[in-house]
This record gives structure tokens, sequence and C-alpha cells, in this order.
């Protein structure tokens, strides 16, 4: 056997698992829970309920001894899965090497919601460079499209399927997070307000509020929206170029709002680092993630976009 090094040990370990039904879902999860626990490392699983629910049925009285997670509800939106998931889990145990299986990408989450998918797994290896933590994802290989199956070689650098594990040739997780960064057509029954300079904050908010209350927002899901407007535009006024354009819609059972200011996203990892609790500022994509059910960004010469969904 060759000696562990430092190196290795502190190096994060990023497998995507292709599975095809329930047995090579169980095969490929509960011996990946059970070393961790044979090693003494904190296992958290962050998954949809159906599949919480195999693992936990493979595992018997072991389950209790594991994090579970739906992540249906904690990762609907994309954006928090690294801050109030994954993070969140990691940075509680700072001693030896942390185990998570996180599956972000099911069965059932629209083509507006898979960029932002794509880009989360992209940015995992960045969260989490040089980091003791093993992060397992699992993709459904039935019934996922073929194309989700290629997005997750280029951002895993090893795929695991049943012909076991492989390095992949295709990884180059900032190439897709920058083909994901796609510009984000308006629909043209948008409701637009400009603003520029602080003065002009407070009647921008209302401006959103009241069109969020005729589209059907109420209660805390209008305060959700008062807040993401006001951390989004005061950006603006701070740091992309004094001001910039707000937009609101319907959008099926949602309210999509969006900010467009002339200045450049330039950290992929604004909104998704935890904020150190004695360090101010820097919280407001961050807030605007934990309140919306998806926030999709566009950012390039043009300025940038941030598009948040609030279901109504």
């Amino acid at each position: 056997m060759t000696p562990t090094t430092t190196a290795d040990a502190e190096r994060f370990v990023h497998p995507a698992l292709f599975y095809r039904g329930e047995d090579q879902y169980l095969a490929g999860t509960v011996p990946f829970v059970l070393e961790g626990l044979a090693s003494g490392e904190p296992v958290a699983v962050a998954a949809p309920p159906d599949r919480l629910q195999v693992i936990k049925d493979g595992l018997g009285e072991r389950a209790g001894q594991v994090h579970f997670v739906d992540m249906t509800q904690a990762g609907r939106n994309p954006g928090r899965i690294i801050p109030g998931v994954l993070r969140r889990f990691a940075d509680a145990h700072t001693t030896g090497r942390v185990r998570i299986i996180g599956e972000p990408i099911w069965p059932g989450r629209t083509s507006t919601e898979y960029p932002a998918c794509v880009q989360h797994e992209a940015l995992i290896n960045a969260a989490f460079a040089g980091r003791a933590v093993t992060i397992l994802c699992p993709y459904d290989a039935d019934g996922l499209d073929e194309q989700v199956l290629q997005d997750a070689w280029a951002t895993h650098p090893v795929v695991i399927d049943e012909h076991g594990d492989r390095t992949s040739d295709a990884y180059e997780w900032q190439a897709v997070a920058d083909r994901y960064n796609q510009a984000l057509p308006v629909p043209s029954r948008a409701e637009t307000s400009s603003f520029r300079g602080s003065s002009e904050l407070p009647e921008v908010r209302r401006f959103a509020v009241l069109r969020g209350k005729r589209l059907g927002l109420d209660g805390q899901r209008l305060q959700d929206l008062e807040l993401a407007v006001a951390e989004l535009t005061t950006n603006s006024v701070i740091h992309g170029a004094g001001g910039g354009t707000l937009r609101i819609w319907g959008e099926g059972e949602q309210v999509v709002c969006e900010v467009h200011d002339g200045g450049r996203l330039t950290d992929p990892l604004a909104g998704r680092r935890p904020q150190a609790p004695d360090r101010p500022g820097g919280r407001g994509l961050l807030l605007v993630n934990h309140v919306s059910d998806l926030v999709r960004i566009h950012t390039g010469q043009a300025g940038t976009t941030i598009r948040f969904y609030l279901g109504r």
C-alpha cells in the first residue's frame, strides 16, 4: 500500500456516479457511506426524498449516524447548495476528511433551472479546492438527458458507472461554467423601472413591491421580493456604475424579477461563499440566493443581470 501523503489527505475528491436503477444506486452510495463511517468521517447525504429513503433502508440502523438533507427543498435553488448545504456541513467538521453525497440534478429539473445546476456542479471544484472533502454526485443515467451526462463528464474529474471508475478526459469545469453564463432574454410583458443613485432606491423598491402584489405575491413571499430587490439595487448603486434597471413579470406559477447594471461580476463564487460573522458587507447575493427559488446570473462586457424567481 502506498503511504497517504499530506497532499492526498487534503485533496478534494469529486466523482460523479452514473446509476441505472435502484440496485446500482444502492451499490454506488451505501458502501460509500459505510466506508466513511468506518473511517470516522462525518457523512451527509443530500438528495431527493425517494433517494434518501433508498439509502436509509440500505443502511438500516446505521442511518442514524448520517445527516440527511432533502435536496428538493434545501437545494431547490442551486445557488444556495454550496453555502447552505455543502459548506454548512463541511465547515461544522474541521478535523479530518468529510464525506458528502450531493444529488442536485434529478429528472424533473426544468430547462430554466438546469444552467444554474451545471454552474453549481462546476463551481464546487473552486469552492472546495484544497479541502479534505469528498463529494459524490449521483446522476440517474436512465432518467436524465444525454447532455446532462456529457456535462457531468466535464464537471467531475472522475466518473463511476457499471464499468468502474474512469478518469474524465473531458474534465474542464471552468469552460462549463463559462458556457452556461448565458444571456437572459426578457419577455416583452416585463414592467421596467430604471434607477440611479441611492436617493432613488426607495422608489424602485416600492415599484417592485406594488407589481409583486399585482402578480400575486403576499406575506413572506412579498417580503422576500422586497429584500432581494433592496440588496440587488443597492449593489448596483455601489458596484454597478451607480444605477441600473429593474424588470418584473409573471411566468407560470412564479414571479420573476431581475436587476441589470453596468458592472461586471468577477468572483464566480459570489453569493455562494458563507459570510464570516465578523466581516461586514458582502451578504447581498448570498441573501438573494437564500430567499429565492432560483437565481440565474449573466455577466459580460455589457454588464451583469441577476434574475430571481419566487413562487406565488
